[in-house]
Order: structure tokens, then C-alpha cells, then sequence
């Protein structure tokens, strides 16, 4: 599926409804931010990659990791394709790239948005050569059983079998099981149904720092981390 076909896969800015200019301040922030800086981990995606910096997770696991947070909340697949490809990957050399995007496509079937992350992850394959990608699955949404959690569902189908024989590429469904048995979801992991409280952040930020030390410890070679 091409970028013509699929409005997920081509780039396009968010519109500054809103009249603040809010997003392209943050975009500009970002490009500024790696021209001075020569981070190993860049994490790129929506709210619940821009929260995590606020969280002392971030703090405590990734930026030892020398981390970037370029996450926008509200950004769909196709706006952080736009941003990828006006400077936020210019100045920098990440060894690995976290990319959590998705769950905002609205209006996108399920194989349209994973079209649009496996853009990304050409994109970034493409740009940053020398980079692992690793992409978190879409998290299960709302307090009871609705659509959009069965779309979720199956982008993470469609792109972890996309993913399954590219060596550069990695799938990571961190969900450590936020849909109780019947089919509610906690306020306690998920504050509104959408966004993670720190409960809910712990368990997906503990495995994705198992599984980046892993890949850079495997990049060293012969000089695994202490």
C-alpha cells in the first residue's frame, strides 16, 4: 500500500487548529534539540511517549541511556512521518529508535495505520541505517470492551508479522495484561482509559529496559555493558 493509498503512510503536518502553533514549536524544539546532543536512544511517538519524560521512570531507566523524548500528544502515524522527514532525525545517530504511534489514526482502518508504521519503520531504516527500531504495540483503550480496542488488537497482529524478518526491526507488546478478566480496564493503570498512570507505565518501561540493553549490549559485541 502506497502513501497515495494510505493516509496513514503520507506525511503530513498537523493542522494548527488551535491557533497557538503549539505542535511546529515542538517540532522546532525537537531539531534544535539534536543538533546539540548525541543521544544512543530516541523515543518518538504520541502522548504516551511524551508523558513518560514526566514520569521518574524516564529519569530513573532511560536517560542514563542518553534518551530523547520527541513525543507530540495527539499525533497519528502520519505526523511523526512529517516530522521524521523535516529534521528531527538530521543531526543525530541514535543506536536505537522507540517508536509508540497508532492509537490516535482515527478514521484509519487497522491495516492503514500499520502501513503507516512500517513507513516509519522504512523511514527510519532508510535515514538511520546504523539504528535498531524498536516499535511498542498499541495498548488495549476505553474502560470496556469497544472498537477501537479490537483495532488496536489487529494493527499489533499486522505489524508484528511485517516486522517478523527484519533483524533491525523490533516488535515489543508490553502489555503486562490491563484488560481484566471482565474486560474492564483499571483507572489505577490507565487513569482515563487512554493515558498511563505511574502504575501503569512500570511494567511496559521495565521490559522495553530489558529489551534496550539487550540490543545494545548485543551492538558492543565483544563489549557487552557491564
Amino acid at each position: 500500500m502506497s502513501g497515495e493509498e494510505n493516509p496513514a503512510s503520507t506525511p503530513t503536518p498537523v493542522q494548527d487548529v488551535q491557533g497557538d502553533g503549539r505542535w511546529m514549536s515542538l517540532h522546532h524544539r525537537f531539531v534544535a534539540d539534536s543538533k546539540d546532543k548525541e543521544p544512543e536512544v530516541v523515543f518518538i511517538g504520541d502522548s504516551l511517549v511524551q508523558l513518560l519524560h514526566q514520569c521518574e521512570l524516564w529519569r530513573q531507566l532511560f536517560s542514563p541511556l542518553h534518551a530523547l523524548n520527541f513525543g507530540i500528544g495527539g499525533d497519528a502515524t502520519h505526523h511523526v512521518l512529517w516530522r521524521l522527514e523535516n529534521g528531527e532525525l538530521e543531526h543525530i545517530r541514535p543506536k536505537i529508535v522507540v517508536v509508540w504511534v497508532g492509537t490516535n489514526n482515527h478514521g484509519h482502518t487497522a491495516e492503514q495505520v500499520a502501513g503507516g508504521i512500517q513507513a516509519i519503520v522504512h523511514l527510519l531504516n532508510k535515514r538511520q541505517p546504523q539504528a535498531r527500531v524498536v516499535v511498542l504495540g498499541l495498548l488495549p483503550r476505553g474502560q470496556h470492551p469497544n472498537p477501537l480496542r479490537e483495532k488496536n488488537r489487529q494493527v499489533n497482529v499486522l505489524v508484528r508479522e511485517a516486522l517478523a524478518g527484519q533483524p533491525r526491526a523490533h516488535f515489543l507488546d508490553a502489555d503486562p495484561g490491563f484488560v481484566h478478566s471482565d474486560g474492564t480496564i483499571s483507572h489505577h493503570d490507565m487513569y482515563d482509559y487512554l493515558h498511563l498512570s505511574r502504575l501503569g507505565y512500570a511494567p511496559i518501561c521495565k521490559a522495553l529496559h530489558a529489551l534496550l540493553l539487550s540490543l545494545l549490549g548485543a551492538d558492543q559485541g565483544r563489549h557487552p555493558q557491564p
